[in-house]
């Protein structure tokens, strides 16, 4: 149970980071944010404020936020449709009632003749009673169509997306994966102040029982300064060398009270989804600064991102399999072993995912937010838009290779389980 809700925890505090960052920045562009949604498929929770909707929904696979104009509109008034008009105290259209009109007594029944919801605002036709005039009446900038009983907003040219400037669609589009950063940073600083920040050098703080490193007679303080005759100056290259090596021998000199001491450790073979990485069983000793604190957040935050951004392009050149990826299966599986390690580590491990989906997000891939940016910036130089349809087309079907994706990775999570 505690598995379950650290993970539910950790998604929901990920995804909705990331989507609060799409909703502020399109809010702050006057852009019409139709929905905030926690996950994909059927709604589980609703509510609506400040004229958008917020939703839980079945599927914990992502979120999405839907500004207006991003999609085509649901609705299209055609010239020769019956709808019903309500009217606000000014007299002008408040709800446009597109179907299931007996249930709404008060409302105006016309015939369309003509319709401008984007620009000029307004609805012109003829009372079925009366055809011999022409009728125009003016649309509220708030107003709503209502379509079996459900209401939607409609959205003025200025309040959709590509109205706005290709800066601010681009800080719109940007501003999700940039929260997933901000949220790495604030968390690493936090388990700064927590527990410390790690000393520079290569020194222990704890040896883990039945490891590698309590075999090989490894003490708290010790500090490991070679290994293999090289001199090591850096935790970073201490690890880098225990994990490059599982199951090999490795000669390692520490120094320990005043003197020094010659250990020979051989890593632990740790695999993974196709990776085997060494590991000593040690602790990184720690120090307390408060001005370090908040180095420490913007530092291991750019580690991060490095490493990442290294596996990613090994993955892209085929170095690695698809093995290595993991979706919700596999990231539930790991979270539950990172929860046995304790708070402090699944606190680094939301943070690790978080800069994870930044990235991810960042890739230029249709239906991604890089992808978008990328059709955005091939619009700043072209000095005009791509057409919205061929755009459209494009993200479909890189969503739809992207939810193929998604099931292959979960099918190779749920067959590790059980292997």
């Amino acid at each position: 149970m505690t598995t379950v809700i650290a993970f539910i925890f950790m998604f929901g505090l990920l995804v909705f980071i990331h989507e609060f960052g799409h909703l502020i920045f399109a809010k702050r562009a006057g852009m019409l944010a139709r929905e905030f949604a926690i996950g994909f498929g059927p709604k589980v929770f609703a509510f609506t404020k400040n004229e958008t909707v917020y939703t839980i929904r079945l599927l914990p696979i992502g979120g999405y936020v839907r500004v207006a104009g991003e999609d085509p509109e649901i609705i299209e008034l055609k010239p020769g449709q019956h709808i019903g008009l309500e009217f606000n105290d000014e007299g002008n259209i408040k709800k446009i009632i597109v179907n299931h009109k007996s249930k709404h007594p008060n409302a105006r029944i016309i015939e369309v003749e003509h319709s401008d919801l984007d620009h000029e605002l307004l609805i012109q036709g003829y009372d079925p009673d009366e055809e011999d005039e022409k009728l125009t009446f003016q649309v509220d900038r708030k107003a709503f169509f209502v379509m079996d009983e459900e209401e939607t907003q409609i959205a003025p040219y200025d309040r959709q997306f590509a109205s706005k400037s290709v800066g601010k669609r681009a800080m719109q589009l940007f501003a999700g994966p940039m929260m997933n950063f901000v949220l790495a940073i604030v968390i690493f600083i936090i388990v700064g102040f927590i527990q410390g920040i790690p000393v520079d050098e290569a020194k222990i703080s704890g040896v883990q029982n039945d490891s590698p490193a309590e075999e090989a007679g490894f003490q708290k303080g010790d500090e490991v300064v070679q290994i293999n005759g090289n001199a090591i100056s850096t935790w970073e290259k201490f690890d880098e060398i225990v994990k490059d090596n599982p199951g090999e021998e490795l000669s390692m000199t520490v120094q320990r009270e005043g003197g020094t001491e010659t250990l020979t450790l051989t890593p632990a073979k740790i695999e993974g989804q196709g990776i085997t990485i060494g590991q000593a069983g040690v602790r990184h000793a720690y120090e307390k600064s408060f001005v370090g604190t908040f180095q420490y957040g913007f530092e291991r935050t750019y580690d991060t991102t490095k490493l990442i951004l290294t596996n990613l392009v090994k993955l892209i050149t085929g170095q690695y399999s698809i093995e290595v990826l993991s979706g919700p299966v596999g990231i539930y599986d790991a979270t539950d072993q990172v929860v046995q390690s304790g708070f402090m580590t699944f606190l680094m491990w939301t943070s690790i995912l978080s800069v994870n989906l930044g990235i991810i997000n960042l890739v230029p891939l249709p239906a991604l937010d890089g992808g978008r940016l990328l059709f955005v910036g091939i619009e700043a130089v072209r000095g005009k838009p791509i057409d919205p349809q061929k755009e459209g087309i494009v993200h479909f079907i890189g969503f739809a290779l992207l939810m193929l994706l998604m099931i292959v990775v979960t099918w190779n999570d749920i067959q590790r389980l059980f292997l």
